[in-house]
Order: C-alpha cells, then sequence, then structure tokens
C-alpha cells in the first residue's frame, strides 16, 4: 500500500457558528458543500478538506505548556508576522513554537491546537 495524500482531517466542536465564525472569517478558510446528514461544515484548503462535526462535549489537551504535542492541524502561511497580527486582532490565544523553528500555535474556540508554520 502506498499512501498518496492526505484527503481531510476532522475536528469535533461544540458551537458551530462560533467554530464557522473562527474557521471563515478569522482564518479565512473556504467553506464547501457537503451531502452529510448531521451537524457540521466543511472547508477546503487546496486539496485538502478539514471536517467540522459537532459533538456535545470534548475531551481537555494534556498538555498545556507546549500546545505542539497535542493533536492539532498544521496549516502553511505566507507570511507568519501577518498571521500573528490577525489572530491578536481577534483576541486568539497564542504560543509560539516550543522548538524557535518560524511557528506557532493558536486554539480555535473548542481548544482544537492549530498550527500555523512557514514552509522553509
Amino acid at each position: 500500500m502506498q499512501i498518496n495524500q492526505c484527503l481531510h482531517g476532522a475536528i469535533l466542536v461544540t458551537d458551530l457558528n462560533r467554530a464557522e465564525h473562527f474557521y471563515g472569517e478569522v482564518l479565512k478558510l473556504s467553506k464547501t458543500e457537503r451531502s452529510r446528514n448531521f451537524p457540521g461544515s466543511w472547508y477546503q484548503v487546496g486539496e485538502y478538506q478539514l471536517h467540522l462535526i459537532v459533538a456535545a462535549s470534548l475531551a481537555n489537551h494534556p498538555q498545556n505548556e507546549k500546545w505542539g504535542r497535542n493533536p492539532h492541524i498544521a496549516f502553511s502561511v505566507s507570511d507568519l508576522d501577518a498571521a500573528k497580527e490577525r489572530l491578536l486582532n481577534y483576541n486568539c490565544p497564542i504560543q509560539p513554537s516550543a522548538s524557535g523553528r518560524r511557528a506557532l500555535f493558536t486554539q480555535d474556540p473548542d481548544g482544537n491546537i492549530i498550527e500555523l508554520s512557514v514552509d522553509s
């Protein structure tokens, strides 16, 4: 077996409107059509899809000091400083990468961790 590409990732959210604001407005991801009969939203990121699935509750992240050691989604950005400024303008929490590389971590309203980094 050979894996050719990642098609999608799914994360759980508790409030779809709040999550759609974060992923659609703050991160500026493009919402795409979905044909499922359960609450959620799909976002297109290049050839990759991010699926938001509504859940009644979520487990807490075990690693609070280094968010990158928790399950997370990573997105490449062209300008990390602009991304950081945008997140701060929306009062999103920020944590720099503990490794010292050009990356930062934030959390969506449900505490799902998002990594933003510049490809080098």
